[in-house]
This record gives structure tokens, C-alpha cells and sequence, in this order.
């Protein structure tokens, strides 16, 4: 009898689900044109940046590592988290469930790439 292997589902550690989910937040929290001070959207512009540069890096990414000079440690420390569960997990944001949070994020930073939202 031939055993039927299913492909594994990325797990991510509760350390990487809450540090995604607070970058998300954060990238999500001050869009351009909001009344938010103008440091809280850059930095917000920031993240964007690193999350979509992981989504689709052709098309919407952009990250200069120089950027991390103008965050928050907090954020800078998240970053370091979602970044070694990138490396570890090998996957697309999209695959983790994250489709919807990562368009609307897309949707508010990038004009030009607007065609791969929905």
C-alpha cells in the first residue's frame, strides 16, 4: 500500500505571530494623507516597505537596510524576529494566511503596484 505524504503547513512561534502582527499594525496604522505626526509614518512607510518587500520583492519591494536607522527599537526587534522566521519558514506571507492583511497594506503604500491587489 502506498503511503500518501502531505505536504508540511509552516508553523509559525507565537514570538513570530505577534511580532508580524504589530508590524502589520504598524504598517497598517498611519497610511499617507493621515494626521498622524510625521515620524509615526515614516515609520509606518518603513515596515510597509520591509513586509513588501517579502510579499513580492519584484514588484513592490524596496527595503534599504539603512532604513532600520530611523525606527524604534521595538519595531527594529519585531523586524529581527519576522526576519529569521522568513528564512526558517521559506515561504510567502500570503501561504501563512496573511493574503488580505498584506493587500490592504499594498493598497496604502504602493500606486504603482496596484494591479496585484484585488
Amino acid at each position: 500500500m502506498e503511503t500518501i505524504t502531505m505536504p508540511k503547513v509552516p508553523i509559525m512561534q507565537p514570538d513570530e505571530v505577534t511580532a508580524l502582527g504589530r508590524l502589520i499594525a504598524v504598517a497598517s496604522a498611519n497610511t499617507p494623507g493621515t494626521s498622524m505626526a510625521q515620524g509615526s509614518t515614516h515609520q509606518s512607510m518603513i515596515v510597509a516597505d520591509f513586509l513588501l518587500s517579502w510579499w513580492d520583492s519584484v514588484n513592490c519591494g524596496h527595503f534599504d537596510i539603512t532604513s532600520l536607522w530611523a525606527v524604534d527599537a521595538t519595531i527594529i526587534a519585531d523586524m529581527q524576529i519576522v526576519f529569521g522566521m522568513i528564512g526558517r519558514l521559506r515561504v510567502y506571507p500570503d501561504v501563512l494566511g496573511y493574503e488580505e492583511q498584506f493587500k490592504a497594506i499594498l493598497n496604502a503604500w504602493r500606486t504603482q503596484s496596484r494591479d496585484r491587489s484585488v
